[in-house]
C-alpha cells in the first residue's frame, strides 16, 4: 500500500511539475494556444510532424489581430512577437534585457554548445569582441582568393556533371560548394566535396543538423528539465570527431597563425590568451563597471570553428539553392541577374574578385529577395533576462521568458510587402525598401545579437551564384515542384525535402 501512494506521490509531482506554468498566459490575459502535457505548444515539432518555424507561422495568422500570441515550449512561457515596433524594442532597444539567445539555461553546458550563437552574458561578450575582427572587410578580402578558386571548381564539375545529365539537384551541389569555401576558408583544407559526394566532411556537415528520433527525444529532455540539459548530449559522437579534427589542425600549425588568412588562423591569434570585457551579468557601482576575464582555450576555441562550420554550411547551401530554384521559375528575372553578372564581369575582365561581387548589385537584390521569400532561418529566439513590462500593451513578463520572432511569417505578410508570394527582387531597390520593411526583414538577425558571418555569408554566397549563372541557364526540370516542402525535421534551419532538380544548361554570354 505505501509503495503505490509513494507511486501517487511521484506522478501528481511529475504532472504538478509539467503543469504548473500552463496558466501563465491566461492569468495575463495574453491570447494563447492550449499547452499540451510535456509538450506545450509544440507537440508536432517533438514528434516531428512540423518544425518550430512552422508551428509559429501557423500561431502568427492564427491570430492576426493581436500584437503578442503566448506559447509554451514543453514548460517554459513563450511570447511570439507580431509588432514590428516591440520586435524593435526587444532586439535593439532593450537589448539589455534580452541579451540571451535562449538555446541553453546556462552557459555549463556539452563543449560544441559553448560557441558565439548559442551562450550568453558575459562569455558572450567577450567571444563577440574578440572574433569581431576576423569579419573586418579587409580579412574578407583576404580571403577572397581561397573562394575563387573554389568557384571555379564550381564552375568546372558542373560542366562535368552536365556533360552526363544536365538534370541536377541545385540543393546537393550547392551544398558542395559550400562545404568546398567552408574547408578552404575556415580549416585551411581541401575537402574535394564537389567531386566526392560522400566527402567525410560532407557527411560531417549533415549528420551535424539532421534531426533524428534519438536527438528529437534528447530535445524534449532537455526542455522538460532545463537544469540538466548538460547529460542529454546527443553530439558525443560529432563532439569526438570534431574535437580531433580541430586538435589536429591546431597542432600541424605549430599553435599560431601559418598566413593562410583562413579562420582558423585568425582565431590561432587568440588561443590561450586572456578575453576581457565590461560585464553584462554583475552591476557595478555605476562609476566602475566590473570587468570579468576568460583565456581561450582549445575547447572554447573549437566550439567557434564548430559553429563556423556547421551555422556556415546550411545556411549558405539552403539560400543559395533556393535562389537558383526560384530563378529558374522565373526566367526574366534569371536574364536580368545574368545580364548584371555580365557588365560586370566584363568590366574586370571576366574574372571573379572582391571588387567585382560587390557591384552585383542586382544579383545581391535577388538573393535578398530569395532570403526573403526561404529565410534560412524561420525564427529569431531571445529569452528575458529580468522582469520585463511591455508599457504599450500593458504586460509584464517574468525572468527566462522566451521570445520568438517568427521571420518567415514578417517575411510574407501582405502588410508589409505587396503580393509577397512574387519573386521581385526589385523590392531591394533603395527606393522600395523603406523604413516599413527594414523593421520586418530579418535574414541575419538584428541587434548586437546579428549574425556575426552575414557578410562572410553574403559573398561566398554571391559568388557562387555568380560562378554559376556566368556560365548556365538553370530550367525547371520535369520532376521539379514550385513550391518545394519544408523539411520538419529542420528545427535550425530550414531545408527542403527531396532536394531541389533543376536543368542546367551550359551558356553563351552576351552584354547587349
Amino acid at each position: 500500500m505505501v509503495y503505490f501512494i509513494y507511486i501517487a506521490i511521484f506522478i501528481f509531482i511529475f504532472w504538478w511539475y509539467n503543469t504548473r506554468k500552463f496558466n501563465y498566459w491566461t492569468t495575463r490575459g495574453i491570447k494563447h494556444e492550449k499547452p499540451v502535457l510535456f509538450l506545450g505548444t509544440y507537440g508536432n515539432m517533438y514528434i516531428q510532424k512540423q518544425n518550430r518555424s512552422q508551428i509559429v507561422e501557423e500561431l502568427y495568422w492564427k491570430y492576426p489581430n493581436e500584437k503578442v500570441v503566448g506559447a509554451f515550449k514543453s514548460t517554459t512561457p513563450e511570447l511570439i512577437i507580431r509588432d514590428p515596433d516591440l520586435i524593435k524594442d526587444i532586439l535593439i532597444f532593450h537589448f539589455p534585457s534580452f541579451y540571451s539567445r535562449g538555446f541553453n539555461h546556462s552557459n555549463d553546458v556539452e563543449i560544441l554548445r559553448k560557441h558565439l550563437i548559442a551562450i550568453d552574458g558575459d562569455l558572450w561578450r567577450m567571444l563577440r569582441q574578440r572574433m569581431t575582427p576576423a569579419f573586418t572587410s579587409g580579412k574578407l578580402k583576404a580571403m577572397f582568393p581561397l573562394i575563387v578558386e573554389r568557384c571555379e571548381k564550381l564552375q568546372a564539375s558542373t560542366l562535368t556533371a552536365v556533360a552526363r545529365n544536365n538534370t541536377l539537384d541545385a540543393r546537393e551541389l550547392m551544398s558542395r560548394y559550400t562545404m568546398e569555401v567552408i574547408g578552404a576558408c575556415g580549416f585551411g583544407i581541401d575537402t574535394n566535396t564537389l567531386n566526392d559526394g560522400n566527402a567525410a566532411f560532407l557527411q560531417l556537415g549533415k549528420n551535424i543538423l539532421n534531426m533524428t528520433p534519438t536527438k528529437a527525444i534528447f530535445l524534449l529532455l532537455k526542455d522538460m528539465f532545463p537544469y540538466f540539459e548538460k547529460r542529454f548530449n546527443s553530439f558525443l559522437e560529432i563532439e569526438s570527431q570534431f574535437l580531433s579534427l580541430v586538435n589536429h589542425i591546431i597542432k600541424e600549425r605549430n599553435y599560431k597563425p601559418c598566413g593562410r588568412n583562413d579562420f582558423i588562423d585568425l582565431m590561432l591569434e587568440y588561443l590561450n590568451k586572456p578575453m576581457e570585457a565590461e560585464s553584462m551579468e554583475k552591476v557595478g557601482d555605476g562609476k566602475n563597471p566590473v570587468k570579468v576575464k576568460m583565456i581561450m582555450d582549445v575547447n572554447l576555441f573549437a566550439a567557434q570553428v564548430f559553429i563556423f562550420f556547421s551555422a556556415g554550411f546550411e545556411t549558405s547551401a539552403s539560400s543559395t539553392s533556393y535562389t537558383l530554384h526560384l530563378l529558374a521559375i522565373n526566367p526574366d528575372v534569371q536574364k536580368k541577374v545574368q545580364y548584371d553578372i555580365d557588365l560586370v564581369l566584363r568590366k574586370y575582365n571576366g574574372t571573379l574578385s572582391y571588387e567585382s561581387i560587390q557591384e552585383m548589385t542586382y544579383l545581391e537584390w535577388a538573393y535578398k529577395e530569395a532570403l526573403r521569400i526561404f529565410p534560412s532561418a524561420g525564427y529569431l529566439m531571445r529569452r528575458s533576462t529580468n522582469i520585463f513590462r511591455f508599457k504599450d500593451i500593458n504586460l509584464e513578463i517574468d525572468e527566462r521568458v522566451n521570445i520568438i520572432i517568427p521571420i518567415q511569417a514578417l517575411h510574407m505578410d501582405p502588410k508589409y510587402w505587396e503580393n509577397p508570394e512574387e519573386f521581385r527582387p526589385e523590392r531591394f531597390h533603395p527606393d522600395n525598401f523603406g523604413a516599413t520593411q527594414k523593421n520586418v526583414y530579418f535574414p541575419f538577425g538584428e541587434g548586437p545579437r546579428n549574425c556575426i558571418g552575414s557578410r562572410l555569408g553574403l559573398m561566398q554566397s554571391m559568388a557562387g551564384l555568380a560562378a554559376i549563372l556566368s556560365m548556365f541557364t538553370v530550367e525547371p526540370a520535369p520532376e521539379t515542384v514550385r513550391h518545394p516542402k519544408i523539411d520538419p525535421k529542420s528545427n535550425i534551419i530550414q531545408s527542403i525535402i527531396g532536394g531541389l532538380p533543376l536543368i542546367f544548361r551550359e551558356r553563351k554570354k552576351s552584354v547587349n
